[in-house]
Formats: C-alpha cells, sequence, structure tokens
C-alpha cells in the first residue's frame, strides 16, 4: 500500500521526527535564505567583465602552450571560484548526511543544503521552495516528469508535442513511454531561420496533454516564445515541461511569471558543480505523482504492508542527494543574481552579434540558426570541405576549445541536412578578442585544407 504523507512534522528516514531540527524547509522561498541574501543584481554600468572573468581560476591556464580560449559553455560552464570556496568550505568544515542526525555537523549541513534550495527558488520566482526538487542534472529531471507524471496520467493514444529542435534528453523520455505506454509523439516544426513554426500551433494543440519543449536551442541558440506556447497549451487543456537547461544560466526566467507547469535544468551549465540539476513543478502536480525512485528519506513509514511517502520536496529525493553540489550550486544562483541575468543575457548577445558579423563575413563558413536578437550565446557552423571534428581538432592545437558533432540532437541535425556541424558558445567570461581568435583560428583549418600550410 502506498499513500502520501499527512505528518505535519518533517520526518527522518526512519520515521522519527527529528526531535530538535525544526522544519527542513520554508514554504515560501523568500522566508528560507534571510541570514545570506545576496546582493542586489547589479546594473549593466556596475559588472566589470574583466573582474568576472578573474573569477573563473582555470581561464588562466594554457593549452598547447596557447591560452585557453573556452568556447564550449553550452556542454559545461567553468566554475568561478566562490563555488569551489563553497563546496570546499562544507568538505572541510560540515561534512555530515542531512536530514538525520540531530548533532551540530548534520544540522549544519542540512541547513546550507536547504538555503541553496531557497536561493534557487528565489532565482527562478518558485512560489515555495517546497517546488524544487534536487536531480542529477536536466535530464533526470525530464525523465522525473515522464516516469512520474507520464505513467500516472497518460493513456494509450494521448498525445505529447515536442519540435524538432530538442535534445536527446527531451526526446528519449517520450519514445520510452510511447512505446510502453502507447502514446503518440507530435512534432513542431523548425524553418530556413532556425525558428520554431507556430502558425498552426492552435491545430497540433487538439489532444495534446503535454507539450515538452526547450526554451532554448542548444544547437540554434533559438530563444522560443515559450509565454505564448505555454498560454496557448493551457488554452487547449494542455501542460508544459519546459527544457531550461540552456535557458536558466543564459537570462531571466521566472515560472511564475511564464506560468510554466514543469522546468528542467542542470546546475553544471551554469557556473555550479556536475552531478546537480532541479526539476520545478507546480505544487499541486507535485503533490498528485507518485514517487520516482524509492529508499531513504522520500518516505515517513515503512511497514511489511506498505510506506507513505514523506512531503514535498523529498518525496522526491530518495537516498543520500549531492549535498556539496547542492550547496555549490546555491553559490552559483548568488553569484549569477549579483551579475544580474538581463546582463548576462545582454554581454551574451552582444558578443553574439559580433561574432555572427565575423563568422558570416568568411568564405567558406556557413552560420546556422536566427540572428542575435532572437537567440542567446550560440554559434553554430560549418566549413566547408572539412569534417566539425577535424576543424575542432585543429582550433585545439590554438587553445581554442569548440564543441563539434551532432549536439544530441540527431533529429535537428537530420534537419538541417547535416551529420554534424561546429558548435562555439559563449558566457559571462568570454571577450571579444576570443571570438577574434576563433576567426583566425578557423582561418588556419581552411589553410592546411587548402594544402597551404
Amino acid at each position: 500500500m502506498i499513500t502520501g504523507s499527512d505528518n505535519k512534522i518533517p520526518v527522518g528516514v526512519d520515521g522519527s521526527t527529528g526531535r530538535g531540527r525544526g522544519p527542513r524547509v520554508a514554504d515560501t522561498a523568500s522566508a528560507s535564505a534571510s541570514a545570506n541574501q545576496p546582493s542586489p543584481p547589479a546594473t549593466a554600468a556596475e559588472v566589470d567583465w574583466d573582474r568576472v572573468r578573474a573569477d573563473f581560476p582555470i581561464l588562466s591556464r594554457t593549452v598547447h602552450g596557447k591560452p585557453l580560449v573556452y568556447l564550449d559553455s553550452t556542454a559545461t560552464s567553468q566554475k568561478p571560484r566562490v563555488v569551489l570556496d563553497a563546496m570546499d568550505e562544507y568538505y572541510l568544515t560540515t561534512n555530515a548526511n542531512i536530514h538525520r542526525g540531530v548533532y551540530l555537523l548534520s544540522e549544519s549541513a542540512t541547513d546550507r543544503y536547504e538555503k541553496a534550495r531557497a536561493r534557487i527558488a528565489r532565482f527562478i520566482n518558485a512560489k515555495s521552495s517546497r517546488e524544487i526538487i534536487f536531480t542529477r542534472n536536466a535530464t533526470e529531471a525530464i525523465n522525473l516528469v515522464a516516469y512520474a507524471w507520464g505513467r500516472a496520467n497518460l493513456q494509450p493514444g494521448d498525445v505529447v508535442l515536442l519540435s524538432k529542435m530538442e535534445h536527446h534528453s527531451n526526446i528519449v523520455p517520450w519514445h520510452m513511454l510511447a512505446a510502453e505506454r502507447g502514446i503518440k509523439l507530435r512534432w513542431l516544426d523548425v524553418n530556413s531561420h532556425g525558428l520554431l513554426m507556430l502558425k498552426d500551433l492552435r491545430e497540433l494543440l487538439r489532444g495534446v496533454k503535454l507539450v515538452s519543449i526547450t526554451h532554448m536551442s542548444n544547437v540554434l541558440g533559438t530563444i522560443n516564445p515559450v509565454a505564448d506556447i505555454i498560454a496557448q497549451a493551457h488554452e487547449a487543456g494542455a501542460l508544459v515541461l519546459l527544457d531550461g537547461a540552456q535557458s536558466v544560466p543564459h537570462l531571466p526566467v521566472d515560472v511564475q511569471e511564464l506560468d510554466v507547469d514543469f522546468l528542467a535544468f542542470s546546475g553544471h551549465k551554469m557556473c555550479g558543480p556536475t552531478g546537480i540539476g532541479v526539476l520545478y513543478g507546480k505544487r499541486r502536480l507535485l503533490d498528485g505523482m507518485p514517487p520516482f525512485l524509492g529508499g531513504g528519506d522520500m518516505i515517513s513509514t515503512v511497514t511489511l504492508e506498505g510506506f507513505n511517502t514523506n512531503e514535498l520536496p523529498w518525496k522526491f529525493e530518495a537516498g543520500t542527494p549531492a549535498i556539496a553540489e547542492a550547496i555549490g550550486l546555491g553559490a552559483a544562483v548568488d553569484y549569477l543574481w549579483a551579475i544580474g541575468m538581463h546582463n548576462v543575457h545582454a554581454h551574451e548577445q552582444e558578443l553574439t552579434a559580433y561574432a555572427l558579423d565575423r563568422l558570416r563575413a568568411m568564405p567558406g563558413v556557413t552560420v546556422y540558426g536566427p540572428d542575435a536578437e532572437h537567440k542567446g550565446g550560440v554559434v553554430a557552423f560549418s566549413v566547408e570541405g572539412v569534417h566539425p571534428h577535424d576543424v575542432a581538432t585543429i582550433l585545439d592545437r590554438e587553445g581554442i576549445a569548440i564543441r563539434a558533432g551532432h549536439h544530441c540532437a540527431q533529429p535537428l541535425m537530420h534537419h538541417l541536412n547535416v551529420p554534424a556541424l561546429c558548435r562555439a558558445s559563449f558566457y559571462i567570461y568570454n571577450r571579444k578578442d576570443e571570438v577574434d581568435a576563433l576567426v583566425e583560428g578557423i582561418k588556419q583549418v581552411q589553410a592546411i585544407f587548402a594544402g597551404q600550410v
């Protein structure tokens, strides 16, 4: 027998009340980080981008004797010192398991873990910290929705609407559910400019139970008009899951303003560590979903006959979580909050516009996707007559790190009629001179393959 928890006092994995610990999380995001609120977001004039760059120790190293030019933040971002220090401090001073002990180290670790949750709730403007579920990454967050919400709510013949620009993480879970449950997948097309074709959206939404779509393409950088998509989906009676792996690190995302039902994102793409991600979900939806994994901390009681689930958010956090990583992600969102996400987005758009101008002016280089005003800090391109892997290998000799391949978006590659693409992606620590280095590196590629070097 499985039932939801009706306990008002948070319980430990052994069924104890955690006497003396007090509540494990605040009901509102604003109430739970009072002791350590970061500075208000900076204005554009207050951001010194050179000082920001200096916060990232790895950027001072060399690669093959050349200064590192890191242009692969879409895959994973670099980490500022403040994040590294926060994780080190936890391990050096507070390392203990959380939610279980009544001794000082455990209580301190629990406090840091839950304050990180509260900061993340504030960062995306969730109504409550209880709507923030820690996962390993955005992939696991999407799979959690597919497994827990999808298996409880989707029946044979029900439709999930996706787009052709989705990452595999937002395709494969739905293929798996289609094979298991007989649901149908429907697809939004992409035009020649890299924008979603939304003219027939109302018709495509007929019979749809869930729209699962990327906020920002990891290949083309396209920022999709998700507010309009969410509004139309709700009018049609559908829920919306937003893949925010590329948007949350790079631009302001307000879940209440968007009225999105679920949002998935990863810590490692937003100055945080690997191994930690987030699923945001509206509380009523999370309350109605069965648990994803079984084990410690996601229960209130266990008997030989069954179990009762714990309260949100721990209902979906079985076992010992990534404690240091959650603390590191809390430090990362504080860092980005202080810079201001509007400033982050503006900085990246300026770099992207500059990169588009320079690359589009190069003979033999084809750039994919929309103009800078419709995209984030991502530029996908190909070099005539050269495989993307060869481009990336030669650029690496110059200390320039880009990504080459299908970018976990094979349906989009097929749609674009290419086997693979090169991708340069920008973040808060990149500069225009690094775009110049990329251009000079591509010239080296072209010279080598022209037999001139």
